[in-house]
């Protein structure tokens, strides 16, 4: 079973950056894929990126591409997020999860989940 901890959540302005992390302990993962999800309030979670276990494949929702940047870390078993320029709209609590090999966007594909660490962008 896998264990995930997001952080480096927080306040930040217009056009501002926040880096997220998402780190895990009990297993490695080296053979999962990650995903980003978010879900701001009375709204449904949804995909935000993800990345393949190998790191050489990565997905962007159409609302965050060319802002956000999903890396990963297998030897510290961690994934980042990357926000750039930050809009209110991206104001939501941010979740990681994971699931074998390949990235998804489905949220029911998803296997395990952090927590969440909440991201408010003011104007």
């Amino acid at each position: 079973q896998v264990q995930l901890v997001e952080s480096g959540g927080g306040l930040v302005q217009l056009g501002g950056s926040l880096r997220l992390s998402c780190a895990a302990s009990g297993r490695s993962l080296s053979t999962y894929a990650v995903g980003w999800f978010r879900q701001a309030p009375g709204k449904e979670r949804e995909f935000v990126a993800a990345i393949r276990w190998s790191g050489d494949s990565t997905d962007y929702a159409d609302s965050v591409k060319g802002r956000f940047s999903i890396s990963r870390d297998n030897a510290k078993n961690t994934v980042n997020l990357q926000m750039n320029t930050l809009k209110p709209e991206d104001t939501a609590v941010y979740y990681c999860a994971t699931r074998p090999w390949r990235t998804a966007r489905t949220r029911a594909d998803y296997d395990y989940w952090g927590q969440g660490t909440q991201v408010t962008v003011s104007s």
